[in-house]
């Protein structure tokens, strides 16, 4: 079984594997549940499954040259991206024990980080590179602005557009957070400040949220007699429940990390730090426990789970036993089972 990198960051032999991985991942999750959701159950339901990935081809991307430098103590890759400004976002490869991690860090610090045009095409480039690199095993999306995670809009950048402008950005920022939801490793959000409107969409589409207890988060946009529009009317009741969802999109309510918590918004509610970074230091312990795990792995429980809880249980099950099917050739699983007898921790290469 050989494996190479593709848009998934790996490439089956099997024709079953690659077309579940290139229909997940290239096409989408919304096409995915389209073709294949069957009002049928059990055998049926794998078999439309399975014949439903036939038509997928796959995607082989290359590489782009990264520079090495150092910041905050850590080795690093960072990634240049074109731009008006270049120092609205900055990604960070960390290299050394924590290769594999990569930080996504917002720097907008005269407009709180709010989403511009600039911002979401930097943050498009980004993924992008992220998503064609099998080396990167999760994501931390942060902020590089004390006290603040992303206000939301850019709402003075807004006040400029043209009424036909407004509609085509909204639906290129909701693009870009369903990007986010779409990488196929694992993402944390680390939140140490306020998180408002579209910057909380982001968030919400992260695999999981960490939050300072002095963060504030809300989907605030019915104070501007305008909605969610980048997925927080869709992702927050997935979340936290149609009611309460309701209720704090209702009353544009901003809670702090410790309501987050209890509300099952985040997943942890850190006790904020003098230096304000107390959300992205315990994301970082997170990532770091992700690191060592297998990594094919981790892409097919990824999968299944976000694939699975769109449809009904049996269909679930059927998408699971597709997902398990993929890692039973991978050299990871042989060297895992070495690992176990030998008594020594496990070297994963991803293959």
């Amino acid at each position: 079984m050989t494996w190479t990198q593709n848009v998934t960051g790996f490439e089956v032999e099997s024709q079953t594997g690659l077309q579940l991985l290139s229909m997940a991942f290239l096409v989408g999750s919304r096409t995915f549940l389209h073709v294949f959701r069957p009002r049928a159950t059990g055998q049926d339901s794998a078999c439309k499954l399975i014949a439903a990935l036939s038509c997928l081809r796959q995607n082989v991307f290359s590489e782009n040259v990264s520079l090495i430098c150092r910041l905050n103590g850590h080795a690093l890759v960072t990634r240049h991206y074109s731009s008006e400004s270049k120092d609205d976002l900055r990604v960070r490869y960390l290299n050394g024990e924590d290769a594999g991690i990569v930080v996504v860090g917002i720097n907008r610090p005269k407009a709180k980080n709010a989403i511009s045009k600039n911002l979401v095409k930097m943050m498009f480039e980004a993924l992008d590179d992220i998503k064609n690199n099998n080396k990167v095993r999760s994501v931390i999306l942060c902020s590089l602005v004390p006290g603040i995670f992303c206000a939301g809009a850019d709402l003075k950048e807004r006040a400029k557009m043209h009424q036909s402008e407004v509609g085509p950005f909204v639906s290129k920022a909701r693009a870009l957070i369903t990007e986010l939801g779409n990488l196929p490793i694992p993402t944390i959000a680390a939140i140490d400040g306020a998180a408002l409107g579209g910057g909380l969409e982001m968030a919400l589409a992260c695999d999981i949220r960490i939050a300072s207890d002095t963060a504030k988060m809300g989907l605030v946009e019915t104070k501007l007699a305008i909605i969610p529009g980048a997925g927080g009317t869709q992702r927050l009741p997935r979340i936290i429940g149609v009611s309460l969802a309701k209720e704090l999109i209702f009353a544009a309510r901003a809670v702090d990390g410790t309501e987050a918590f209890r509300l099952g918004l985040v997943s942890h509610s850190v006790e904020q730090n003098k230096s304000g970074d107390a959300a992205y230091l315990r994301a970082l312990e997170l990532a770091r426990e992700i690191n060592p795990q297998g990594p094919v792995a981790i892409r097919m429980a990824k999968l299944a789970i976000n694939q699975g809880m769109e449809v009904d249980l049996s269909t679930g099950l059927a998408i699971e036993e597709a997902c398990y099917a993929q890692v039973i050739p991978t050299k990871d699983r042989l060297e895992g089972l070495a690992a176990f007898k030998e008594k020594r921790q496990p070297n994963y290469k991803g293959e």
